[in-house]
């Protein structure tokens, strides 16, 4: 389905209760485990120990997980607990009816030493077999900062930023439209002339900072 090497290749089937067997997750999580997944794999890891490449100094080596779905949507709070139990970064494959859909955390270590994932990039839901990902780098890091912006595409720059800080323009970004689009709303039914025009005008500045980023 992705084209990783054969020596990649794990394939090994994970309890879903492994991951909500717990105190801290809700009932309602529970229920999601349950009626969203059918079953969960452990498809792939990418490692200096299944492929050429060095272990780097972030990320020692990537699971692929593979999530059967029994719907083709499922809710982010499921992956960011597995993100959570696992203290690994993870490409989590979700599939459904014959369709594919990559999704990946851009996964960062606390202070504390544990992970914490600040958001999540997604392909759309394709084919099986035309959902592929290049492996690309010398390093366990470099790997999964390609994989992130392979399947983040244009929701990522690329020009010279490291990836924390095309995450974090990113998300800028997406504040900045989300304003944006706040105010147009406002604007288009503001019936006073002077607060529609100061509306404007917040709008337009936004658009400025927005185009700079």
């Amino acid at each position: 389905m992705l084209g990783f090497p054969r020596s990649t290749e794990f394939n090994r089937r994970i309890p879903k209760q492994k991951f909500y067997d717990n105190l801290t997750v809700t009932p309602a999580l529970r229920r999601v485990f349950v009626e969203q997944i059918r079953v969960i794999y452990w498809r792939n890891k990418v490692a200096p120990s299944t492929v050429n490449v060095a272990q780097g100094s972030n990320v020692t080596e990537l699971e692929v997980f593979e999530l059967q779905l029994n719907q083709p949507s499922l809710d982010e709070a499921v992956l960011r607990q597995i993100d959570k139990e696992i203290p690994y970064h993870i490409l989590f494959i979700l599939t459904c009816d014959g369709k594919s859909q990559a999704w990946i955390g851009y996964k960062e270590a606390s202070a504390s030493g544990s992970f914490k994932v600040s958001r999540y990039y997604h392909t759309d839901w394709l084919e099986g077999d035309k959902l592929t990902l290049k492996l690309d780098g010398l390093t366990t890091d470099a790997v999964y900062e390609r994989l992130v912006r392979q399947i983040a595409g244009d929701a990522l720059t690329s020009s010279g930023d490291s990836l924390r800080e095309s995450v974090e323009r990113s998300a800028k970004r997406e504040k900045l439209q989300r304003e944006i689009d706040r105010l147009e709303k406002l604007a288009r039914t503001e019936k006073q002339p002077k607060k529609k025009f100061e509306l404007v005008q917040r709008i337009q500045k936004l658009e400025r900072e927005l185009n700079c980023q």
